[in-house]
């Protein structure tokens, strides 16, 4: 039996790329969709979002600029909302079986790890086989088969050793999502928003979009 399994990351807070990469899945039909959070900051839609997610049964962890966003309202008094409520609800990680394959996903790297991501490619989107070769003994002897990450704002899938490690790439800065298929453990790369993906996004960049606070976000 073959299953599809959608895959994103740090969406941001906006709602046009994510409403793409949902509308490609349901064409696919996907038996399941994953989120490897971030799901808050940058973007100004985080309600329509969180909406977006919901209605499609995405399944989300929380990204380090969701505890930030929580941790902003709760020391504003404004700690009391629906999508405050959806942000902590959110576990620091999540383990899947699916067609007799193991999934686990974090947002950055295992086991729980928020911000010291896996970053395999460099400025070009070439593979640092030294980082590659790191993460494969770093990863030596874990229970599961496939390992999806965000946070570094990368696209990549690497076979690792045992493990085949996803960065399905943000919907928003990198342009992508990904379908992962099993159990023949294949991985499609789909462009978003008419753009050419960006496998390894610049750090430090200005990024216009009409989406975004102020039109312009600079990160």
């Amino acid at each position: 039996m073959t299953v599809k399994i959608g895959l994103i990351s740090d969406v941001h807070a906006t709602t046009e790329p994510l409403q793409e990469a949902l509308r490609i899945f349901s064409e696919a039909r996907v038996e399941a969709i994953l989120c490897a959070g971030d799901i808050a900051g940058y973007g100004r839609h985080l309600e329509q979002t969180v909406a977006l997610l919901i209605k499609s049964g995405c399944r989300a962890i929380v990204g380090n600029h969701d505890l930030w966003h929580l941790s902003y309202l709760e020391d504003e008094n404004h700690f009391n909302g629906p999508v405050e409520g959806y942000l902590r609800s959110l576990y620091r990680a999540e383990t899947f079986v699916f067609d007799s394959k193991t999934l686990y996903m974090v947002h950055a790297s295992p086991p729980d790890s928020l911000l010291n991501g896996i970053r395999l490619l460099d400025e070009e989107g070439a593979l640092i086989s030294e980082q590659a070769a790191d993460w494969r003994d770093a990863l030596e002897g874990e229970p599961y088969d496939v390992l999806v990450v965000g946070h570094t704002h990368q696209v990549f899938a690497e076979q690792l050793g045992d493990v085949l490690v996803i960065n399905p790439g943000s919907t928003l800065f990198n342009h992508t999502c990904a379908i992962l298929t099993l159990p023949d453990m294949e991985v499609r790369f789909i462009p978003l928003s008419g753009k050419k993906p960006l496998l390894s996004w610049n750090w430090g960049c200005l990024l216009y979009t009409s989406d975004a606070a102020d039109d312009s976000v600079l990160v």
